[in-house]
């Protein structure tokens, strides 16, 4: 590693490298939200110097991230190269491979809500003496 990296490597940086952001612009703008935090502290500055070791918690998507560095890279790799640089240490509830929120399913409703099924209507008919 030259000197520079010794030192750290930009957050904004490492989270690109890291594909965590889509491109270091997205990044930058993560970082300048203030939603960012560096071992519990917050930053809003995407040159933030971050070393291995470091903890980084951040939203992504409907998750809260907690990622510790475990080392810096020195390029956008492919992506188990990606996942070398990290450990989850909160790793996201595993969901459907859609990666959709549940849909609640067709038919079934809360008692009373909406227009009455077919049965229901039977029901009401044959109650009402209407048969």
């Amino acid at each position: 590693m030259s000197e520079g990296q010794e030192k750290g490597l930009r957050l904004d940086k490492w989270l690109w490298y890291a594909r965590f952001m889509k491109s270091r612009s997205l990044a930058t703008k993560l970082c300048q939200s203030g939603k960012v935090r560096v071992n519990g502290d917050l930053t809003s500055k995407a040159h933030h110097l971050i070393r291995p070791a470091d903890v980084l918690t951040f939203p992504k998507g409907q998750d809260i991230r907690v990622i510790k560095i475990i080392e810096l890279g020195t390029r956008r790799g492919p992506a188990p190269e990606a996942q070398a640089l990290y450990e989850d240490l909160a790793p996201p509830a595993a969901r459907k491979k859609s990666g959709k929120a549940p849909v609640a399913l067709a038919g079934k409703r809360e008692l009373g809500a909406g227009r009455p099924t077919k049965t229901e209507r039977r029901a009401i008919d044959k109650l009402m003496g209407r048969d």
